[in-house]
């Protein structure tokens, strides 16, 4: 059976594969799959943000009864990252290399961290909490999206 934990953990290397992949088009200067790269990554983020926001914290903040907990710093944390990810296109559009990184290394701390408290205490809640559920839950996961 998976678990919640191994099925967003999976997803969260995904993402930053992704991501690896723009900054070494940076690094090479090949500006056109930069933003070919960058624009997959936004996408595949903001899938696994949407997976979160639209069913597992709801999901988790209804078994539990915890709203001001976890899952509200976890969105405060989305929000950020999505505000860095906007300047980041912003210094890729205008081929600024040394712009990209410095957003970049902000960027890949924050992301690191917190996908680490997701991973390493969120997740493993929603599966203790969500035992009984989590292949529904992670069937309404996968449908975030899909018919869009």
């Amino acid at each position: 059976m998976q678990t919640i934990a191994g099925y967003l953990g999976s997803d969260h290397k995904r993402c930053d594969d992704i991501f690896a992949a723009a900054e070494t088009s940076v690094s090479s200067n090949d500006w056109d799959d930069a933003a070919k790269q960058l624009a997959a990554f936004a996408e595949a983020l903001e899938h696994h943000l949407s997976m979160e926001e639209q069913v597992l914290f709801p999901e988790f903040e209804s078994a539990t009864g915890m709203v001001d907990g976890p899952t509200r710093v976890m969105r405060m944390e989305h929000q950020q990252l999505r505000s860095i990810l906007e300047v980041l296109k912003d210094t890729l559009a205008k081929r600024d290399a040394d712009g990209f990184f410095g957003y970049a290394e902000t960027f890949n701390t924050m992301i690191q961290q917190h996908n680490m408290k997701e991973e390493s205490i969120l997740y493993v809640m929603t599966d203790n909490v969500l035992a009984g559920r989590r292949d529904e839950v992670i069937g309404a996961m996968r449908e975030v999206g899909a018919s869009a």
